[in-house]
Protein backbone atom coordinates (compact mmCIF):
# COMPACT_ATOMS: atom_id res chain seq x y z
CA UNK A 1 0.00 0.00 0.00
CA UNK A 2 1.59 3.46 -1.39
CA UNK A 3 0.05 5.72 1.13
CA UNK A 4 1.41 9.19 0.52
CA UNK A 5 2.36 12.14 3.00
CA UNK A 6 3.40 15.36 2.99
CA UNK A 7 5.74 17.11 5.40
CA UNK A 8 6.67 20.07 3.79
CA UNK A 9 6.17 23.39 5.24
CA UNK A 10 4.64 26.38 2.53
CA UNK A 11 4.69 30.22 2.46
CA UNK A 12 1.49 31.66 3.86
CA UNK A 13 -1.46 32.75 1.92
CA UNK A 14 -0.31 36.19 3.41
CA UNK A 15 3.51 36.05 1.61
CA UNK A 16 1.34 35.66 -1.85
CA UNK A 17 -1.00 38.33 -1.14
CA UNK A 18 2.03 40.57 -0.41
CA UNK A 19 3.54 39.82 -3.31
CA UNK A 20 1.18 40.33 -5.79
CA UNK A 21 -0.20 44.01 -3.93
CA UNK A 22 3.92 44.93 -4.48
CA UNK A 23 3.41 43.81 -7.93
CA UNK A 24 0.29 45.74 -8.62
CA UNK A 25 1.64 49.23 -7.04
CA UNK A 26 4.42 49.33 -8.83
CA UNK A 27 2.92 47.95 -12.17
CA UNK A 28 0.58 50.68 -11.31
CA UNK A 29 3.30 53.62 -11.01
CA UNK A 30 5.24 52.99 -13.30
CA UNK A 31 2.26 52.58 -16.08
CA UNK A 32 1.70 56.45 -14.78
CA UNK A 33 5.22 57.67 -16.24
CA UNK A 34 5.89 55.01 -18.61
CA UNK A 35 6.08 57.70 -21.73
CA UNK A 36 8.75 59.88 -19.21
CA UNK A 37 11.28 57.09 -18.20
CA UNK A 38 14.24 57.04 -20.43
CA UNK A 39 15.47 53.43 -21.73
CA UNK A 40 17.49 53.03 -18.81
CA UNK A 41 14.70 53.18 -16.37
CA UNK A 42 12.49 51.72 -18.29
CA UNK A 43 14.47 48.28 -18.26
CA UNK A 44 15.16 48.72 -14.27
CA UNK A 45 11.70 49.05 -14.33
CA UNK A 46 11.41 45.46 -16.10
CA UNK A 47 13.71 43.50 -14.26
CA UNK A 48 11.90 44.97 -11.09
CA UNK A 49 8.61 43.46 -12.30
CA UNK A 50 10.48 40.47 -13.85
CA UNK A 51 11.94 39.54 -10.23
CA UNK A 52 8.62 39.87 -8.10
CA UNK A 53 7.12 37.81 -11.17
CA UNK A 54 9.49 35.51 -10.13
CA UNK A 55 9.00 35.53 -6.51
CA UNK A 56 5.42 35.29 -6.78
CA UNK A 57 5.54 31.68 -8.83
CA UNK A 58 7.67 29.94 -5.84
CA UNK A 59 4.79 30.92 -3.27
CA UNK A 60 2.16 27.70 -3.99
CA UNK A 61 -1.29 28.97 -4.19
CA UNK A 62 -2.54 26.89 -1.76
CA UNK A 63 -0.95 25.01 1.53
CA UNK A 64 -1.49 21.22 2.23
CA UNK A 65 -0.72 21.36 5.40
CA UNK A 66 -3.85 22.50 6.08
CA UNK A 67 -5.57 20.36 8.95
CA UNK A 68 -9.03 20.60 7.00
CA UNK A 69 -8.25 19.91 3.74
CA UNK A 70 -7.75 15.86 3.61
CA UNK A 71 -8.44 13.72 0.95
CA UNK A 72 -8.30 9.84 0.08
CA UNK A 73 -8.04 7.70 -2.97
CA UNK A 74 -7.78 4.54 -3.25
CA UNK A 75 -7.50 2.56 -6.32
CA UNK A 76 -7.39 -1.47 -6.76
CA UNK A 77 -6.21 -4.29 -9.26
CA UNK A 78 -6.92 -7.67 -8.07
CA UNK A 79 -4.88 -8.16 -4.83
CA UNK A 80 -2.83 -4.83 -5.26
CA UNK A 81 -4.26 -1.41 -4.37
CA UNK A 82 -2.94 1.99 -3.34
CA UNK A 83 -4.20 4.61 -1.29
CA UNK A 84 -3.72 8.09 -1.56
CA UNK A 85 -3.89 10.54 1.15
CA UNK A 86 -3.54 14.24 1.64
CA UNK A 87 -2.55 14.48 5.20
CA UNK A 88 0.01 13.61 7.55
CA UNK A 89 1.58 10.55 8.41
CA UNK A 90 -0.43 10.16 11.49
CA UNK A 91 -3.42 9.70 9.35
CA UNK A 92 -1.87 7.18 7.15
CA UNK A 93 -0.80 4.98 10.31
CA UNK A 94 -4.95 5.43 11.28
CA UNK A 95 -5.52 4.20 8.10
CA UNK A 96 -3.12 1.38 7.96
CA UNK A 97 -4.38 0.57 11.05
CA UNK A 98 -7.81 0.47 11.14
CA UNK A 99 -10.56 -1.82 11.06
CA UNK A 100 -11.96 -0.09 7.90
CA UNK A 101 -9.41 -1.75 5.09
CA UNK A 102 -10.56 -5.07 6.37
CA UNK A 103 -14.51 -4.68 7.07
CA UNK A 104 -15.28 -2.51 4.40
CA UNK A 105 -12.57 -3.42 1.33
CA UNK A 106 -12.61 -6.82 2.19
CA UNK A 107 -8.61 -6.11 2.44
CA UNK A 108 -5.73 -8.39 4.67
CA UNK A 109 -2.56 -6.30 4.91
CA UNK A 110 0.87 -8.38 5.34
CA UNK A 111 1.98 -5.97 7.83
CA UNK A 112 5.43 -6.38 5.72
CA UNK A 113 4.54 -5.59 2.54
CA UNK A 114 1.85 -2.70 3.16
CA UNK A 115 4.72 0.63 3.36
CA UNK A 116 4.25 4.09 3.92
CA UNK A 117 5.77 6.41 1.55
CA UNK A 118 6.04 10.31 1.00
CA UNK A 119 4.52 12.19 -2.05
CA UNK A 120 7.90 12.99 -3.17
CA UNK A 121 9.75 9.32 -3.33
CA UNK A 122 8.28 6.30 -5.66
CA UNK A 123 5.71 3.92 -4.71
CA UNK A 124 5.82 0.89 -7.31
CA UNK A 125 1.83 0.02 -8.36
CA UNK A 126 1.44 -2.52 -11.20
CA UNK A 127 4.68 -2.15 -12.75
CA UNK A 128 4.23 1.34 -12.56
CA UNK A 129 6.12 3.78 -9.81
CA UNK A 130 4.09 6.52 -8.96
CA UNK A 131 5.31 10.15 -7.67
CA UNK A 132 4.24 13.71 -6.96
CA UNK A 133 6.27 16.16 -9.12
CA UNK A 134 7.36 19.13 -7.49
CA UNK A 135 8.41 21.76 -9.85
CA UNK A 136 8.39 25.57 -9.94
CA UNK A 137 8.66 25.49 -13.95
CA UNK A 138 6.31 27.62 -15.70
CA UNK A 139 3.97 27.41 -19.19
CA UNK A 140 3.08 30.15 -20.62
CA UNK A 141 -1.17 29.65 -21.82
CA UNK A 142 -2.67 31.13 -24.99
CA UNK A 143 -3.40 33.85 -23.00
CA UNK A 144 0.49 35.07 -22.61
CA UNK A 145 -0.24 34.35 -18.95
CA UNK A 146 2.42 32.03 -16.80
CA UNK A 147 0.97 28.79 -15.22
CA UNK A 148 2.65 26.51 -12.70
CA UNK A 149 1.59 23.15 -14.42
CA UNK A 150 3.95 20.62 -13.13
CA UNK A 151 4.04 21.40 -9.54
CA UNK A 152 2.24 18.41 -7.06
CA UNK A 153 1.07 16.95 -9.96
CA UNK A 154 1.12 13.17 -10.07
CA UNK A 155 3.01 11.01 -12.06
CA UNK A 156 3.07 7.95 -13.58
CA UNK A 157 6.59 6.82 -14.54
CA UNK A 158 8.44 3.75 -16.35
CA UNK A 159 11.21 2.12 -13.65
CA UNK A 160 14.39 1.99 -15.32
CA UNK A 161 15.22 -1.91 -14.20
CA UNK A 162 12.17 -2.99 -15.81
CA UNK A 163 12.91 -2.64 -19.52
CA UNK A 164 16.70 -3.70 -18.25
CA UNK A 165 15.32 -6.47 -16.62
CA UNK A 166 13.41 -8.00 -19.86
CA UNK A 167 17.03 -7.21 -22.13
CA UNK A 168 18.82 -9.37 -19.84
CA UNK A 169 15.78 -11.80 -19.43
CA UNK A 170 15.64 -12.55 -23.67
CA UNK A 171 19.54 -12.30 -23.57
CA UNK A 172 19.56 -9.47 -25.84
CA UNK A 173 22.22 -7.38 -23.54
CA UNK A 174 24.80 -8.60 -21.45
CA UNK A 175 26.62 -6.40 -18.89
CA UNK A 176 30.47 -5.83 -19.14
CA UNK A 177 31.77 -7.36 -15.56
CA UNK A 178 34.82 -4.99 -15.57
CA UNK A 179 33.69 -1.64 -17.05
CA UNK A 180 29.57 -2.45 -16.21
CA UNK A 181 29.06 -0.81 -19.87
CA UNK A 182 25.94 -2.33 -21.57
CA UNK A 183 26.21 -4.08 -25.02
CA UNK A 184 23.30 -5.19 -27.13
CA UNK A 185 24.76 -9.15 -27.97
CA UNK A 186 22.83 -11.20 -30.78
CA UNK A 187 20.12 -13.92 -29.68
CA UNK A 188 21.26 -17.51 -29.61
CA UNK A 189 17.73 -18.91 -29.40
CA UNK A 190 16.08 -17.10 -32.17
CA UNK A 191 19.06 -18.11 -34.75
CA UNK A 192 16.75 -21.38 -35.79
CA UNK A 193 13.91 -19.09 -36.95
CA UNK A 194 12.97 -17.53 -40.28
CA UNK A 195 13.79 -14.12 -40.86
CA UNK A 196 10.00 -12.60 -40.79
CA UNK A 197 9.78 -15.04 -37.26
CA UNK A 198 12.91 -12.85 -35.77
CA UNK A 199 11.80 -9.51 -36.73
CA UNK A 200 8.08 -10.21 -35.63
CA UNK A 201 9.54 -11.36 -32.53
CA UNK A 202 11.53 -8.43 -31.97
CA UNK A 203 8.69 -6.28 -32.93
CA UNK A 204 6.63 -7.81 -30.72
CA UNK A 205 8.58 -7.05 -27.33
CA UNK A 206 8.83 -3.59 -28.35
CA UNK A 207 4.97 -3.14 -28.89
CA UNK A 208 3.72 -5.20 -25.94
CA UNK A 209 6.33 -3.13 -23.57
CA UNK A 210 5.30 -0.01 -24.92
CA UNK A 211 1.60 -0.52 -25.31
CA UNK A 212 1.88 -1.34 -21.82
CA UNK A 213 3.64 1.67 -20.07
CA UNK A 214 2.38 4.14 -22.90
CA UNK A 215 0.71 6.02 -20.13
CA UNK A 216 4.00 6.95 -18.17
CA UNK A 217 5.06 10.44 -17.89
CA UNK A 218 8.24 9.10 -19.36
CA UNK A 219 7.11 6.70 -22.01
CA UNK A 220 9.54 8.22 -24.01
CA UNK A 221 12.41 6.58 -22.30
CA UNK A 222 12.01 3.07 -23.99
CA UNK A 223 13.78 4.42 -26.50
CA UNK A 224 16.71 3.44 -25.06
CA UNK A 225 14.99 -0.13 -25.00
CA UNK A 226 13.99 -0.34 -28.45
CA UNK A 227 17.90 0.59 -29.00
CA UNK A 228 19.21 -2.73 -27.39
CA UNK A 229 16.39 -4.09 -29.51
CA UNK A 230 17.37 -3.28 -32.57
CA UNK A 231 21.26 -3.36 -32.66
CA UNK A 232 20.76 -6.67 -30.80
CA UNK A 233 18.64 -8.26 -33.82
CA UNK A 234 21.16 -6.86 -36.55
CA UNK A 235 23.40 -8.76 -34.66
CA UNK A 236 20.98 -12.13 -34.22
CA UNK A 237 20.56 -12.08 -38.02
CA UNK A 238 24.71 -11.74 -38.69
CA UNK A 239 25.16 -14.78 -36.57
CA UNK A 240 22.34 -16.19 -38.56
CA UNK A 241 24.51 -15.79 -41.57
CA UNK A 242 28.36 -15.58 -40.07
CA UNK A 243 28.51 -12.43 -41.67
CA UNK A 244 28.91 -8.84 -40.38
CA UNK A 245 25.92 -6.17 -39.38
CA UNK A 246 27.18 -3.67 -41.65
CA UNK A 247 26.07 -6.47 -43.95
CA UNK A 248 22.93 -6.68 -43.02
CA UNK A 249 22.02 -3.10 -43.41
CA UNK A 250 23.07 -3.08 -46.67
CA UNK A 251 21.02 -6.32 -47.32
CA UNK A 252 17.89 -5.47 -45.90
CA UNK A 253 17.36 -2.11 -45.55
CA UNK A 254 14.99 -0.28 -47.83
CA UNK A 255 15.05 3.57 -47.85
CA UNK A 256 16.81 3.53 -44.44
CA UNK A 257 14.76 1.04 -42.75
CA UNK A 258 15.22 -2.49 -41.89
CA UNK A 259 12.41 -4.63 -43.15
CA UNK A 260 11.72 -8.68 -44.45
CA UNK A 261 10.79 -9.15 -48.09
CA UNK A 262 8.94 -12.41 -48.10
CA UNK A 263 6.15 -14.25 -50.33
CA UNK A 264 2.45 -14.56 -49.57
CA UNK A 265 0.15 -16.48 -51.75
CA UNK A 266 -1.38 -12.80 -53.35
CA UNK A 267 2.96 -11.56 -54.10
CA UNK A 268 5.41 -9.97 -52.07
CA UNK A 269 5.12 -8.45 -49.31
CA UNK A 270 7.14 -5.74 -46.82
CA UNK A 271 7.87 -6.62 -42.82
CA UNK A 272 9.16 -2.90 -41.49
CA UNK A 273 11.00 -2.56 -38.21
CA UNK A 274 8.96 -1.11 -35.34
CA UNK A 275 9.18 2.61 -35.90
CA UNK A 276 6.09 3.65 -34.25
CA UNK A 277 7.81 6.11 -31.65
CA UNK A 278 7.15 6.03 -28.03
CA UNK A 279 4.64 9.17 -27.67
CA UNK A 280 2.98 9.44 -23.89
CA UNK A 281 -0.81 8.24 -24.24
CA UNK A 282 -3.26 11.46 -23.44
CA UNK A 283 -6.10 10.18 -24.46
CA UNK A 284 -9.42 9.72 -22.14
CA UNK A 285 -9.11 6.20 -21.17
CA UNK A 286 -12.19 3.30 -21.57
CA UNK A 287 -12.70 0.13 -20.46
CA UNK A 288 -11.42 -2.15 -23.16
CA UNK A 289 -9.25 -0.13 -25.21
CA UNK A 290 -7.72 -2.70 -27.40
CA UNK A 291 -4.35 0.04 -27.15
CA UNK A 292 -3.64 -0.49 -24.11
CA UNK A 293 -2.34 -3.81 -22.28
CA UNK A 294 -3.54 -4.54 -18.76
CA UNK A 295 -0.86 -6.71 -18.51
CA UNK A 296 2.68 -6.70 -20.30
CA UNK A 297 2.74 -8.84 -23.69
CA UNK A 298 5.40 -9.05 -25.11
CA UNK A 299 5.14 -12.79 -25.93
CA UNK A 300 7.73 -13.55 -28.78
CA UNK A 301 6.97 -16.12 -32.29
CA UNK A 302 8.66 -19.44 -31.10
CA UNK A 303 10.07 -21.44 -33.73
CA UNK A 304 7.95 -23.92 -35.16
CA UNK A 305 8.60 -27.25 -37.45
CA UNK A 306 6.86 -24.80 -40.15
CA UNK A 307 8.07 -21.36 -40.56
CA UNK A 308 6.47 -18.03 -40.72
CA UNK A 309 7.69 -17.45 -44.10
CA UNK A 310 6.37 -21.07 -45.31
CA UNK A 311 2.81 -20.32 -43.67
CA UNK A 312 2.56 -16.67 -44.99
CA UNK A 313 3.00 -18.48 -48.50
CA UNK A 314 -0.20 -20.77 -47.87
CA UNK A 315 -2.05 -17.60 -47.07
Amino acid sequence: MGLKWSIIRFPSDKDARSVEHKLYNIRRKYKAVWDELTETEKERARREIKELKKELMTIPYNDPMDEKYKRLQYVRYADDFIIGVIGSKEDCEKIKATEFLAKELKLELSQEKTLITHSSKKARFLGYDITVKRSNSTKTNVNGIQRRTRNMVCQLLVPREIWVKKLLEIKAMRVDPITGQWKPIHRSALLRNDDLEILETNNSEIRGLYNYYKLANNAITLSNFKYFMEYSMYKTFAAKYNTSVKKILSKYKINGRFAVRYETKEGPKIRWFYKQGFKRYREKITAGDPTIDLEMNTLRIRGTLTSLIACSKKM
